[in-house]
């Protein structure tokens, strides 16, 4: 009976422990929600021609003659936000971290979060970004590069951007 009884203590200390540190982990994680999870480095800071605040680019799979696809990584810091702008062939974006909008014109400002996903058709004009609290990182694809990559536009007004429902 003593020896159960201090096995029992034993692994009630053990699981104390475990508890504990989990409990910390998870304090942890939930203090740093608004943290994003970065997957590709950072890369360049975007231009302020065609971004307002702070977006970095990283060209992932640069196009060419065989596949005439262009895949990068755009981190947007809260905020900041594309141009209007298209793409001759249209845009895929896949979501992979953070709260953020799109906008087809003449559309609702759409909310991406992780795991959304986003067709932009041929010569569309739109703009993607951060929300203002969160950042945003997304993949992009631009397929059949030959037809050209991006038309870049005008910025996008306050009054659109903060115009979320």
């Amino acid at each position: 009976m003593k020896n159960n009884l201090k096995n029992f203590s034993v692994i009630a200390v053990l699981a104390m422990t475990i508890l504990s540190c989990n409990n910390k982990n998870q304090e942890k994680m939930e203090t740093n929600k608004s943290e994003l999870t970065e997957i590709f480095p950072k890369g360049e800071k975007g231009s302020s021609e065609n971004f307002t605040g702070n977006a970095y680019n990283i060209g992932l799979v640069d196009a060419d003659s065989l596949l005439t696809t262009a895949v990068g990584n755009v981190y947007f810091e809260p905020g900041a936000r594309s141009n209007w702008h298209s793409h001759p062939a249209g845009q895929i974006l896949i979501i992979t971290d953070g709260i953020g909008y799109h906008q087809i014109e003449g559309q609702p400002i759409e909310i991406l979060k992780k795991g959304s996903v986003v067709k932009c058709p041929p010569n569309v004009r739109h703009w993607h970004g951060a929300s203002a609290d969160v950042g945003l990182q997304q993949l992009y694809i631009v397929p059949n590069t030959e037809k050209g990559i991006v038309n870049w536009q005008e910025a996008v007004a306050d009054e659109v951007y903060k115009s979320v429902k």
